[in-house]
């Protein structure tokens, strides 16, 4: 379901509140990374020290699921995907963000975590090909044994629906409530259920995430 209508066009592609929000993230992470890392300095000022937090907190998240070997050589598709969906689902508490508005929530659109679905899903198995070549990938889905091949089939067309719909129902629920929260309470409840969606943006991003690593630690295994 798509939160807001065409705000514009460009030539034939049209431009909604979903595709603008997108845009203005990536470009603000991108300023944000130019900014913090080109005069990288042994003390650092504000903005790099924000983004060696940031860097050695996701760093130390993913090797827990990774290991230190996998989550170096990987970890910039997996910071990529932590960053883009928390600062997505964080868009939503701004003021005059939200579904009915023209600055809509990326994370709250089925298309958008569909589309960051089928990405982890590609890059998984790009992955799990790379670390142990094609023939011993494939064959892992035989193990133990042959029957087991449908059923690890489906396993793994299942995972990409499972984590689009995991991220988008929190995400358009959390919104929905929140809306009508406004209209019957407009002071102080949806001020706590605020509170309360900094806590949740930050589990649904790091539930995505995870998982992926999971997903990816399974795909890159001797043995499975």
């Amino acid at each position: 379901m798509e939160h807001s209508g065409v705000l514009f066009s460009i030539g034939p592609v049209e431009v909604s509140g979903v595709v603008l929000t997108s845009w203005v993230i990536i470009a603000l992470l991108a300023l944000f990374s130019f900014l913090a890392t080109r005069r990288l300095k042994e003390v650092p000022g504000p903005l790099q020290c924000a983004a060696e937090l940031a860097v050695g907190g996701l760093q130390k998240f993913f090797s827990g699921a990774l290991g230190k070997e996998k989550t170096e050589k990987y970890f910039p598709v997996f910071a990529t995907f932590f960053i883009f969906i928390i600062v997505s689902n964080y868009t939503g508490i701004l003021p005059g963000a939200g579904m009915y508005s023209g600055f809509a929530v990326p994370t709250a659109c089925l298309s958008v975590t569909a589309a960051l679905s089928i990405i982890a899903f590609f890059t998984t198995h790009t992955i799990g090909i790379r670390e142990l070549g094609l023939k011993h990938y494939l064959t892992s889905f035989i193990k133990p044994f042959l029957l087991m091949l449908p059923l690890n089939l489906i396993e793994q067309l299942v995972r990409p629906f499972s984590l689009a719909l995991r991220l988008f129902g929190n995400l358009y629920g959390e919104e929905s409530v929140t809306h009508q929260l406004y209209g019957i309470f407009p002071i102080l409840l949806p001020l706590v259920m605020n509170v309360l969606s900094l806590l949740l943006c930050f589990i649904q991003a790091m539930v995505f995430t995870m998982l992926l690593s999971i997903y990816v630690e399974e795909a890159t295994e001797t043995s499975h």
